[in-house]
């Protein structure tokens, strides 16, 4: 297999495995305050009809990014977007529940990390496949 087609596929099926684990999260709410240790977390209505929603999204991308394994060349855009605005915006987001003391700085350190990770991952699997089709011929950007 090509290497830069094997680093795409390792993004697509990297980001679909941690997705899907997110959404397994977001509809566990037993799961979520585990994995960001907020004890007695009882949540109402509201929260289980908002992560609800959100996971429908976090299983869409995890379908899109398999999708996008069909074709890695050809596909290869859904990278960039997956790392703007979907993993900035959970950063973002997660930025906000440690800004508002929901969630303890300590709890998210290991989350940013994976997200460093991810976009570099990302990052360079889209510019090295770019490469080889040349920026005219790409597909996206």
């Amino acid at each position: 297999m090509n290497k830069k087609i094997r680093w795409l596929r390792i993004s697509y099926w990297t980001g679909a495995i941690l997705d899907g684990l997110a959404a397994v999260q977001m509809l566990v709410p037993a799961v979520f305050a585990a994995t960001n240790k907020l004890p007695d977390f009882h949540p109402g209505a509201d929260y289980k009809y908002a992560m609800g929603m959100g996971a429908s999204l976090m299983l869409g991308w995890t379908v899109l990014l398999v999708w996008a394994d069909r074709k890695p060349m050809e596909r290869k855009g859904v990278l960039p977007i997956t790392i703007f605005p979907v993993i900035l915006g959970m950063v973002a987001n997660e930025i906000w529940a440690v800004s508002s003391h929901f969630v303890a700085l300590g709890v998210m350190v290991p989350s940013w990390i994976m997200q460093t990770v991810l976009i570099a991952l990302f990052a360079f699997s889209y510019l090295n496949a770019r490469d080889e089709q040349g920026a005219s011929k790409s597909a996206f950007f």
